[in-house]
């Protein structure tokens, strides 16, 4: 089968997946969380590796083992939302997924970030729906967001349909992009970057992140140390039976004298302790990039 016609099965499908409820998306979701689950033991060992860790060693020492266990299992839950929720995300009108925000927390950071006029550099961790904060923020103003080509390549087209609609721009992740972003500032727009992202080797420093050595992206402070934008942390709550999403906002700058990637870190543990269950624990945040030195052979942060 051709690219093209692998990537045009897939946006049938997700549009007729589109047309159901978002309700019974995430219970889809949840089955699908926990097939991947049961199916993968590499996704299962890193996923309770990495939530264990923080949980018990680092951000909730005061709960409970059975504490740990409900947000393990929530946790599997969610991340099979993550996926399930795609097609309606991607494929239903754009003004109708805008109005499954039913609130926002933090609004007037937005606002003031706004009224500054010099850019605002919005850092979405892998929380929640981060999805649905591209498409809402592109709805405000004017956003580009970096982007990395599928390796699954027919995949491309689905993916930037889904994604660029409003008045979002994707930029490779690469210097090209990196220009991008930086322009986009200087207009007085907005950027979006997962800053809990892995960067290459030499697009980093070494920073504890939940009490272990992370490879931290040093991106988002020089992209702001240049520009002067605003900084803000933002995710979409995912909330219970489908009813939609709550967006969260609050506001970061750095502070002299402290390493930014440890500042950065910081902030991010802070908004992922307040929606634990909906972070994903999975990703192998901890891996050290080809050629990086690792992180007992540095100073970290």
């Amino acid at each position: 089968m051709k690219h093209p016609m692998k990537s045009t099965l897939v946006a049938y499908l997700f549009d007729l997946a589109a047309r159901l409820p978002l309700r019974i998306l995430h219970r889809a979701g949840y089955a699908l969380g926990w097939l991947t689950y049961s199916l993968s033991g590499k996704y299962a060992a890193r996923l309770r590796e990495n939530l264990g860790h923080a949980w018990k060693g680092h951000a909730w020492k005061d709960r409970s083992e059975a504490d740990f266990r409900r947000a393990l299992r929530a946790n599997i839950a969610e991340m099979g939302k993550t996926i399930s929720e795609l097609p309606w995300l991607w494929r239903r009108p754009l003004d109708e997924v805008l109005r499954s925000v039913q609130s926002i927390h933090g609004l007037e950071h937005f606002t003031a970030a706004r009224k500054r006029g010099k850019g605002i550099i919005v850092l979405t961790p892998h929380l929640g729906s981060f999805e649905v904060v591209g498409l809402y923020v592109a709805a405000q103003m004017p956003m580009t967001c970096m982007y990395s080509v599928p390796k699954l390549t027919w995949l491309d087209g689905v993916i930037r349909g889904g994604r660029e609609r409003g008045q979002m721009k994707l930029a490779r992740a690469d210097v090209s992009g990196v220009r991008a972003l930086l322009k986009a500032l200087k207009r007085g727009e907005a950027i979006g970057v997962l800053p809990d992202q892995v960067p290459g080797n030499g697009e980093g420093e070494w920073a504890e992140f939940f009490g272990r050595p992370a490879y931290t992206m040093t991106l988002v402070g020089r992209l702001a140390q240049a520009s002067g934008a605003s900084i803000l942390l933002c995710y979409g709550e995912r909330l219970p039976q489908g009813a939609g999403y709550k967006i969260h906002y609050s506001a970061l700058e750095f502070a002299p004298g402290t390493p930014v990637a440890r500042q950065l870190n910081a902030a991010l543990e802070a908004v992922i302790r307040a929606c634990p269950t909906q972070y994903l624990w999975s990703y192998n945040r901890y891996k050290i990039p080809s050629g990086a030195l690792p992180p007992d052979a540095v100073q970290v942060s």
